[in-house]
């Protein structure tokens, strides 16, 4: 991992819940302090690191016991509602002794695969970061019944997977009750080997994942070589490590070989270029004067309305578009901020004139530069 430590400044991490209990039924304080003094330890240094937790399920258990018999989804979604709250609270008090403000983010699959909701998601996201806010993000479970009642998206495993390639993360940590990826379950076998690095999750390298389901924890083996899988084709690496070692977090961000490695199997700019052009043949595009191009090409800037000459097609906010010159010749794609029409009325004039035009604004840029890809 060594050869790749200068480019990890974007971090996800993902604690389950089996990591923020202990295995045991309840929030386990002393695990969730130690989690939070690695993170700010990185957040000191300059890194962006955001958080995908779970335990509200369990929190709510704590309050409520097991009032009913079973597992069944209305109860699950009320431990939920109960348990956030408190989960959300005591990681506000954690990070509170280390001067540092956190943001709760609540998220459903339908707000990262609808086009508005990626698009407001990740802007709020970045801006969370660059004002040094660590994201503190869970499924919302007292609405996600797919996530609460089914063990296909495992215990927010696949919901950090789509938030590091929302936000662009350079690496994802994957803290589990295990020390990693094994040749067989340690816990079952006393000759597993521990895999420290995988180049590519095959056949074989799902085979090994076996069933490994908690009572507790929605999540599994299986369920995290399915986020590994996802994470890696965005281009990012992926760190599967034991949660309660020591200082874990930080040593994997500087390099130590611990866990399993993940290598990415895409390039990240290539895999979200990818991504954006795949959808270009049903959206318009955005034609910009010399200016706005070579400002697009040579700095890697966003796409001001100054700078629009003329809109082609219909398109909605939220939607990839393709931006051209006068000429034709493609300078960028992107996640547009304005719809056609919007596009259309505000094109030519100044970001400040942007709410008289429209009677509304969602910001000062067509296209955010952290929304775009040049090409």
């Amino acid at each position: 991992m060594r050869e790749t430590t200068s480019r990890y400044r974007r971090i996800v991490v993902k604690a389950g819940t089996n990591v923020l209990t202990g295995g045991g039924d309840s929030l386990d304080l002393e695990v969730m302090a130690s989690l939070v003094d690695q993170i700010s330890t990185l957040h000191r240094q300059g890194a962006e690191v955001m958080l995908v937790t779970s335990g509200a399920i369990a929190a709510g258990r704590q309050v409520l016991g097991r009032r009913r018999n079973g597992g069944d989804i209305p109860f699950r979604q009320v431990l939920a509602a109960v348990g956030q709250g408190r989960l959300m609270h005591t990681y506000e008090q954690l990070f509170e002794e280390h001067h540092i403000t956190v943001a709760q983010a609540l998220l459903s699959r339908g707000d990262i695969t609808d086009r508005e909701g990626y698009l407001n998601v990740r802007n709020t996201l970045l801006a969370l970061l660059e004002c040094q806010v660590v994201p503190i993000i869970n499924e919302n479970d007292v609405v996600a019944v797919e996530e609460i009642g089914v063990e296909v998206f495992g215990d927010n495993d696949n919901l950090s997977a789509m938030v590091a390639n929302l936000v662009d993360a350079d690496l994802l940590i994957i803290l589990t009750d295990v020390g990693g990826l094994y040749t067989a379950d340690p816990h079952e076998d006393s000759q597993a080997r521990l895999i420290p690095r995988v180049e590519r999750v095959d056949e074989a390298i799902e085979a090994l994942a076996g069933a490994n389901h908690s009572a507790r924890s929605r999540g599994g083996m299986q369920a995290k070589l399915e986020a590994v899988k996802l994470a890696t084709a965005f281009g990012v690496a992926v760190a599967l490590a034991n949660g309660r070692e020591h200082g874990i977090v930080p040593r994997l961000v500087a390099g130590e070989p611990a866990g399993t490695f993940f290598a990415p199997t895409a390039a990240r700019m290539e895999s979200r270029k990818r991504w954006m052009l795949s959808g270009l043949s049903t959206r318009g595009e955005i034609v910009v004067d010399a200016g706005a191009a070579r400002a697009l090409r040579r700095n890697h800037s966003s796409l001001l309305p100054a700078g629009v000459k003329e809109v082609r097609g219909e398109f909605r906010r939220g939607d990839i578009v393709l931006v051209v010159d006068a000429g034709g010749e493609r300078v960028a794609c992107g996640i547009v901020a304005y719809g056609a029409a919007e596009v259309a009325a505000i094109r030519g004039l100044r970001s400040d004139k942007i709410h008289e035009a429209l009677g509304h604004q969602y910001g000062a840029e067509v296209l955010h530069r952290n929304n775009m890809v040049a090409l």
